[in-house]
């Protein structure tokens, strides 16, 4: 493959970070838009959205498998928290999962993309 395809080729694969980017920055300014009380929901938030920020920058610069695994934890990790942090049933609670699901899809999404790439490139038998 030549090194323009590839270089395309990555640009279109790392436009799904920035749609984690989004939607980190929006977890991350959540507890400010939407006023939420409860102190582990904001901290958890913050956190949450600052760990996606820093994955899919890292990803955008140099992609690895593990690091679209390690969204799609912090994604799951995002659903099952208000249960696990006690905001269940709260304002934050709906963010949290809503923002965690298209964060685990997106980085799936962005695991079959990079594995059809890569079946691709194979040579047929």
């Amino acid at each position: 493959m030549s090194r323009t395809a590839q270089t395309s080729s990555r640009r279109r694969e790392s436009v799904l970070n920035v749609y984690s980017l989004a939607f980190a920055a929006f977890l991350f300014i959540s507890p400010w838009l939407f006023s939420y009380s409860h102190e582990r929901a904001k901290i958890d938030l913050w956190i949450s959205g600052l760990a996606v920020v820093i994955i899919a920058v890292a990803a955008i610069v140099a992609y690895a498998n593990w690091k679209e695994w390690l969204k799609f934890l912090l994604g799951v990790w995002l659903i099952v928290s208000p249960w696990i942090l006690g905001f269940a049933h709260t304002k934050a609670m709906h963010v949290s999962i809503a923002v965690g699901i298209g964060i685990a899809f997106v980085s799936l999404v962005e695991l079959l993309v990079v594995y059809d790439a890569a079946t691709d490139r194979l040579p047929s038998q």
